[in-house]
C-alpha cells in the first residue's frame, strides 16, 4: 500500500496525503474502494488533521489520478482509481510480506542507457529504481537482491521503461568482498538511523499495547501513524541479506515490532472505523491488515 506522494502539507502524525493513503489502503478496498468524505474528515481529525488539510490533500490525490470523486447513495466521497489499486497491491506485498534475501539468492541488475533527448525518462527510471530499493553500482548500473526480480520487471513494464533497460540476474562470483560492496552501494548508516527513529517513536506504543489494552480510537490512531511512518522503510531497505549487514542490524528489531504491533492493533482499529462509517457492505478484497497474521 505504498503509493509515493508529494503532499507538502503538514499536520497530525504525518503529511495529510500520506495519512489518507494509509486509511484508503487499510479500509477502502473492503468498502468498494470508496470512502465518504465526511467520514474521512472525521477519521483524519483523530490523527490531528483539520478539515481543510484533508480536503486539500484529497484534491491533490485526485489530480494525480489516484482517487475519483463519486457519490454513492447520495453521499459525496472519493473512490480509488484502477491505477491506485495496482500500486496498493504492490505495496501490500512489500510492506506486509517484506522479504529478506539470502547470500545464495543472488542479485538482479538493471543496466540502462537513456539518450539526452529523453531526460524525463532517465529521471523516471532512476526514481523507479530508487523506490524499489536498488543500490547504485554506477550511473547506468543498479543492483538489488534477487527476490525483487519480478517486481522490478513489472515496475519497468508499467512505467514504459523496458525499451531503455536490460535486466540480468545471477550470483556475485568475484571482484571484492560483498559486504564492503553493499556498504558502498547502499546508505546503511542512513537506514540504521531511519530504523532507530522508528523504534524510538513506536517502542512505547509497543510496550503499551503488547503488554495491555487500550480503546479502539487509540488503536486506530496508533496503527495509521505507525503504518504511515513504516511505509517507506521496506522500500529504502530492499531486504539485503543479514550476513552482509553490520552486526546488531536494528532493522530486524524494527520489523518485528511493526509485525507484532500491526497484528495487535488491526482488530480494535477496524472496530473503530466500523463504528464511525458503519459496516463494510461492498467488499472488493480484504484489507492487508486483516490478512496479516
Amino acid at each position: 500500500m505504498a503509493i509515493d506522494d508529494e503532499d507538502g502539507g503538514g499536520g497530525g502524525a504525518g503529511q495529510p496525503g500520506r495519512l489518507i493513503l494509509t486509511v484508503y489502503g487499510l479500509y477502502a478496498r473492503e468498502r468498494g474502494g470508496w470512502l465518504p468524505i465526511a467520514g474521512l474528515v472525521r477519521l483524519l481529525a483523530e490523527c490531528g488533521v483539520n478539515v481543510q488539510a484533508v480536503r486539500s490533500a484529497i484534491h491533490r490525490l485526485k489530480r494525480r489520478g489516484l482517487v475519483d470523486a463519486q457519490r454513492r447513495a447520495g453521499t459525496a466521497g472519493y473512490a480509488l482509481t484502477p491505477g491506485a489499486y495496482g500500486l496498493l497491491a504492490e505495496g501490500d506485498v512489500r510492506i506486509f510480506g517484506h522479504a529478506r534475501g539470502a547470500l545464495d539468492d543472488g542479485w538482479v541488475l538493471v543496466v540502462f542507457s537513456v539518450p539526452d533527448t529523453e531526460r524525463a525518462k532517465r529521471h523516471q527510471l532512476r526514481s523507479t529504481l530508487t523506490r524499489l530499493g536498488f543500490g547504485t553500482v554506477s550511473p547506468g548500473t543498479w543492483i538489488a537482491p534477487r527476490h525483487l526480480q519480478d517486481a522490478t520487471i513489472e515496475a519497468l513494464e508499467r512505467a514504459g521503461l523496458t525499451g531503455f533497460t536490460q535486466v540480468f540476474a545471477g550470483p556475485h562470483v568475484a571482484g571484492g568482498d560483498m559486504a564492503d560492496l553493499v556498504s558502498a552501494w547502499w546508505d546503511l548508516d542512513g537506514l540504521q538511523e531511519l530504523y532507530a527513529d522508528f523504534l524510538d517513536r513506536f517502542e512505547p506504543a509497543g510496550t503499551r499495547w503488547l503488554g495491555g489494552t487500550g480503546d479502539d480510537a487509540r488503536a486506530f490512531v496508533d496503527l495509521v501513524d505507525m503504518l504511515t511512518t513504516w511505509r517507506r522503510l521496506p522500500y529504502a531497505d530492499p531486504g539485503l541479506p543479514l550476513d552482509l549487514l553490520p552486526p546488531g542490524w536494528n532493522g530486524q528489531r524494527a520489523q518485528e515490532l511493526f509485525s507484532a504491533l500491526s497484528a495487535r492493533l488491526r482488530e480494535p482499529a477496524a472496530s473503530h472505523v466500523e463504528a464511525l462509517l458503519g459496516p463494510a457492505q461492498q467488499a472488493d478484497e480484504p484489507s492487508p491488515a486483516s490478512r496479516a497474521g
